[in-house]
């Protein structure tokens, strides 16, 4: 027991220890870090859809599935609505991130999670995919209205491979250039789609080669802002899907 306890003390110390050896970011880095985490709720059916998901109890695999009874119940723009701000299935991350120094001077390899330790099971994927031109519409009409476009959007974006999108993300970006994820849902588009020019590129060497992990990222500026912006565009015009 003794043992037991020396051991729990020793890795509560080490934990401890590494936390005080964390950055300590600026104010504007931590307001940016809650800015990409950001989640966009869509506001169809909000009130029932909520009122649906607070019912719902984790099951042994620590899903949290609406039956589908109800989910085939709601209608398509109430369904958006759930899986936009609902993910069904555990991934418990057990390494915690550690907090990132200027963050908001970073472009990343990836986009940061939506839901925590959840994520979307396959038939909220699969929704996406059966209604793609709806759930299209249905992200830029709330991006319209609200000016921004949330990490779960980002991420559903990504997973449709919905390269149609990129004028009106461009747009959207071009208002103000704050949201520098919006760069990495281009630079995973074109790495989906195996678009060479950017695989060929050093860019995509030090954001997917062997050596990135989750916080990989290149230095946001004007130079690499704008040739993401140019390899995205010329990725647009020469796509066929």
């Amino acid at each position: 027991m003794r043992m037991l306890m020396a051991g729990l003390l020793m890795m509560a110390s080490l934990f401890v220890n590494a936390q005080d050896e964390y950055p300590k970011p600026s104010k504007e880095s931590l307001d940016y870090n809650v800015y990409r985490t950001k989640v966009s709720v869509p506001p169809y059916g909000l009130a029932k859809v909520k009122a649906m998901i607070a019912k719902l109890t984790p099951n042994d695999e620590e899903i949290e599935k609406l039956p589908d009874n109800l989910y085939n119940s709601l209608s398509l723009r109430e369904k958006f609505t759930y899986n936009m701000i609902h993910g069904e299935i555990y991934s418990q991350n057990c390494d915690p991130m550690p907090p990132v120094e200027d963050e908001h001077k970073k472009i990343f390899a990836q986009l940061p999670g939506a839901f925590d330790e959840y994520s979307w099971s396959d038939k909220q994927t699969q929704f996406f995919d059966n209604n793609r031109d709806s759930v299209i519409a249905l992200i830029k009409e709330s991006v319209t209205r609200s000016k921004r476009v949330g990490v779960n959007y980002k991420e559903a974006i990504v997973s449709m491979n919905a390269v149609e999108i990129i004028p009106f993300l461009e747009e959207v970006y071009l208002r103000d250039k704050k949201d520098h994820d919006i760069l990495t849902v281009f630079l995973l588009l074109m790495k989906a789609n195996k678009y060479q020019p950017f695989l060929a590129s050093s860019s995509f060497k030090k954001l997917y080669g062997d050596d990135a992990n989750y916080g990989t990222h290149i230095v946001y500026n004007s130079a690499n802002e704008q040739l993401i912006l140019q390899r995205v565009n010329d990725f647009y015009k020469n796509y066929k899907r």
